[in-house]
């Protein structure tokens, strides 16, 4: 037996059937992400991370720019790409000031990672002509579930998610707070911004700050090309931090294993117990650390150009205006400080 649709019926259900390849601007398309890692790719938008339930992380697509609706969201098993049609893609909304980034895309829409090779160049820009067209993304997180992200232009935002988290942006700034678990925060060009993280924590930036505050965990590990690195209470089994152009920066820092190293940058650094491990090492910059009273440690400071004070009493094994050997209190703690170019200061708490 036949049935038909009255004419209302047919028409709702041709506009459902557009409505799954093309929403409409400003309509929020909603995709879950099945499987043990949700993987995401987007080239321009906000994306914002927050805690979700269940077992799926859910993703929910609002399209922007004059040529949002050209772009194609594909979302199957756990991995959500979205492909934009064009090579270069100008992206508004939202963005101060003039960025741009070129990166290559394959044809599915990916792009970084061990996903193969190949693909076209595509250049993501603020301003210009091109395709206008950006995706915002909020991204729903399962308690324990791992999400991999990959952006190349604009914002990611994580709020309270606990979970084993990759972000990888090519020009854009990341600001996390209050998260649990692995963050791995890799920034081509664009400042990095954690609060009231616990967990693991690595961060790799090309260009741009580095802020850390109120961590407890594990693991901080900080490899920035050039900008400053800032850690503020953070207490940690091991820290380190390697920049090639910036200061650092550490207040109320607890940890057992300390390296630091820049190329050119000064290094000031309150300790609130002496690990057992400290080596500081700058090319050129002077390097200030301060220390509780009650602190026994063996020392080994040099410099190439540059004096040499401390506030403790110290029993010298080798003494000249560049080189100190010798020990605070009974010993035992290694600090280790070597200056290319500045000075050296230990100040007692």
């Amino acid at each position: 037996m036949r049935q038909y649709l009255s004419l209302p019926m047919a028409l709702a259900t041709i506009a459902l059937t557009d409505a799954a390849f093309t929403a409409p601007l400003g309509a929020q398309e909603r995709h879950v992400l099945t499987g043990a890692t949700a993987f995401i790719w987007n080239l321009a938008g906000e994306v914002r991370l927050e805690p979700g339930t269940g077992s799926d992380v859910v993703v929910e697509v609002t399209r922007g720019g004059d040529d949002g609706r050209r772009l194609d969201v594909s979302a199957s098993g756990g991995r959500l790409r979205i492909v934009y049609p064009a090579s270069d893609i100008v992206y508004r909304a939202g963005r101060e000031g003039r960025s741009s980034t070129t990166l290559t895309v394959r044809e599915d829409g990916t792009f970084g990672g061990d996903w193969g090779r190949g693909g076209r160049r595509v250049r993501v820009r603020t301003s210009g002509s091109g395709m206008e067209a950006h995706a915002d993304l909020r991204v729903q997180v399962p308690p324990g579930k791992r999400v991999e992200v990959h952006l190349a232009l604009g914002d990611v935002t994580v709020e309270n998610v606990d979970g084993d988290l990759r972000l990888d942006v090519h020009s854009a700034s990341i600001r996390t707070s209050g998260t649990k678990g692995r963050l791995s925060l890799d920034a081509g060009s664009g400042s990095v911004r954690v609060d009231d993280a616990e967990g693991e924590l690595e961060v790799d930036t090309g260009s741009g700050s580095t802020s850390v505050t109120r961590f407890s965990g594990q693991l901080v590990n900080v490899d920035a090309g050039s900008g400053s690195v800032t850690l503020r209470e953070v207490t940690a089994s091991r820290v380190s931090v390697d920049v090639g152009s910036g200061s650092v920066r550490a207040e109320a820092l607890g940890t057992d294993d300390l390296s630091v190293e820049t190329g050119s940058g000064g290094v000031e650094v309150a300790l609130t117990k002496v690990p057992k491990d400290t080596e500081i090492d700058t090319g050129s910059g002077s390097v200030r650390i301060e220390l509780p009273a009650n602190t026994n440690a063996d020392l080994d400071i040099q410099t190439g150009s540059g004096g040499i004070s401390t506030d403790f009493p110290v029993t010298m094994d080798k003494m000249h205006r560049r080189e100190l050997r010798g020990r605070i209190g009974q010993g035992g703690s290694r600090i280790t400080v070597s200056t290319g170019s500045g000075g050296v200061r230990l100040i007692k708490r």
